[in-house]
């Protein structure tokens, strides 16, 4: 009988396909790059549709990337497989001192803070911008600079939003025929502003225990979930989508936001 485990045998899978697969052999960490992040969005994008069965899919895959590179590892004697694990294990009882030690429970920020020399060491230049400033600012408050409650940050957004507003007043924004912005200082100054805005919303929500990112997905996916029923209630009444006014879009978009509401008051009547 067997007393291999899952791992196991995934782990003796991918040593055999790079023995006989002609693409799995032919692979290197650098040619696996694309695919490593076109699993993690994968994953992400299961984990947004709340589908079970396709995210145990999607972490499956995601695991044949960690496996592959493992491997590849192994065999150009880097480190083994297990070590992989073994690493994981020993930075998670390191990260919980307070329960695989006698240690003191410390946010883990503040534990990363003292083997760094700078808040930016190990932190991705190519994170999505939304997670890049996150974790700046989380790395920021791991080492006491922070705002005490959310309401620093709300003034700071108030703040950044006064400026913003003051440059686009000094020198309206440009556009070319089109439609594309017409450089210079005046637009580099706007996309410092803009930029100050948006890092400071990113704090906001930060310290509101909300992420950016998130928030941000589900407002995209709501404007994407209205404006597709603007489109549909315009063809329904014979309007074509960029050939009607402003005003009769809004007056369109109004309705579809009536309509969600009106849905999202009906209560289901209890069962008797």
């Amino acid at each position: 009988m067997s007393t291999s485990s899952p791992f196991d045998d995934a782990l003796a899978v991918m040593r055999d396909l790079r023995i006989r697969c002609d693409w799995d052999a032919a692979q290197t960490p650098e040619s696996l790059r694309p695919y490593l992040l076109e699993e993690a969005h994968e994953v992400d994008e299961a984990i947004r549709s709340r589908d079970d069965r396709l995210l145990r899919e999607e972490l499956g895959d995601l695991l044949l990337q960690v496996l592959f590179h493992a491997v590849l590892a192994e065999e150009r004697g880097a480190f083994a497989a297990g070590d992989v694990a073994t690493t994981l294990v020993t930075k998670m009882k390191g990260r919980h001192p307070h329960l695989y030690g006698d240690g003191v429970k410390e946010p883990w920020e503040r534990m990363k803070a003292k083997r760094r020399t700078s808040i930016v060491d190990g932190l991705p230049t190519t994170l999505p911008s939304l997670l890049r400033a996150h974790r700046l600012q989380e790395r920021a408050a791991g080492v006491q600079f922070d705002w005490p409650s959310v309401e620093g940050p709300l003034d700071k957004v108030a703040e950044e939003l006064a400026e913003v507003r003051a440059s686009v007043a000094e020198h309206p924004p440009v556009l070319a025929a089109s439609g594309a912005p017409v450089g210079g200082p005046a637009h580099e100054q706007l996309t410092e502003e803009l930029g100050d805005l948006l890092f400071s919303c990113v704090n906001l929500c930060r310290k509101a225990g909300v992420h950016a990112a998130v928030a941000l997905d589900r407002a995209t996916a709501k404007f994407a979930r209205r404006f597709q029923a603007v489109e549909r209630l315009a063809g329904a009444r014979g309007l074509v989508v960029g050939q009607v006014p402003l005003a009769a879009l809004d007056a369109l978009w109004d309705e579809v936001k009536a309509a969600e509401r009106s849905d999202a008051a009906v209560v289901p009547a209890s069962d008797p």
